[in-house]
This record gives C-alpha cells, structure tokens and sequence, in this order.
C-alpha cells in the first residue's frame, strides 16, 4: 500500500532540509513553515513528492548513502509510481493534491549531495510537483491513494 514514508521542510532556500513527523497545509499556499510557503503561491512550488524506491535504486548503484531528506522533496513516498499520476488528483492522508509535473532534478541538487551524475539519474524520478487543494495535516503513514 502506498505512504508516507519521510516528510521534510526547511524555512530558509540553500539550507538542510529538516525531517519532521508531520507537516501542515494550507491549499494553494504551501506547507506552512517551509521556503516555499506564500500567501499566493505558484503550484509548481507548493510540494513535491519522491519516491524512496528511486533514491534507494541510487543508492545502491553507486554505493552510497545518502538519506532519503537530502533529495530536498518534502514528502518521501513508498509504493508509488508517481510519475504515473501527473495530470491526476491523489489524496494523501486527507489532503488532496493535483500532480501537475515532473520534479526535473537541479544543479544545485548536484552540488549539494556532491554527485556530478544527479541531473542523469533522476531526469524521470525526481519526483513529482503538485498543487494543494485542501488543508490539513500529513503525517508519516499517511496512505496515498487515487481520486481520479
């Protein structure tokens, strides 16, 4: 079954993502207490979602590891193939989001794990982007599932 496995935030840009057990959102805002939390927000900047599966897949590759926070998304799934639901609705525990693109890893990802091969191995798992349309909290074991 599909979940939350690792949740994280941090309020500042080009600092460490901090692991929590819960975060609170607020739709079409963000996650409260997070660098990307505004008033009036762009979707593409009110979550994201990765799959650990793709960070263990890397990690094992290369002989690494590197923990599943460092991959800056703020919510780590497991059981999830979330590229499939761009262009879909999901609830996670009872929050529903839209997935609305592909999280195309960075540069800046690059520099800070430190691993020159990033941008390549994640170009289709980094994740997803999605727009918050409800409010609530997410916890870790929050279950994800389909709305349509």
């Amino acid at each position: 079954m599909a979940e939350v496995f690792k949740l994280g935030i941090t309020s500042n840009n080009n600092q460490p993502i901090n692991e929590v057990n819960s975060i609170e959102v607020l739709a079409n805002k963000g996650i409260v207490g997070d660098r990307h939390f505004h008033e009036f927000n762009d979707p593409y900047n009110q979550i994201s979602l990765i799959e650990a599966e793709n960070i263990d897949d890397y990690n094992q590759k290369f002989d690494l590891n590197i923990p599943y926070i460092d991959f800056r998304r703020n919510v780590i799934t497991k059981g999830i193939n979330l590229n499939n639901l761009v262009g879909k609705k999901i609830k996670v525990g009872n929050v529903e989001l839209e997935a609305i693109d592909l999280c195309r890893p960075c540069r800046h990802l690059t520099e800070i794990l430190n691993q020159k091969n990033i941008l390549k191995e994640f170009l289709r798992k980094g994740g997803i982007r999605c727009q918050i349309h409800s409010s609530s909290i997410i916890k870790i074991g929050d279950k994800i599932k389909l709305i349509s």
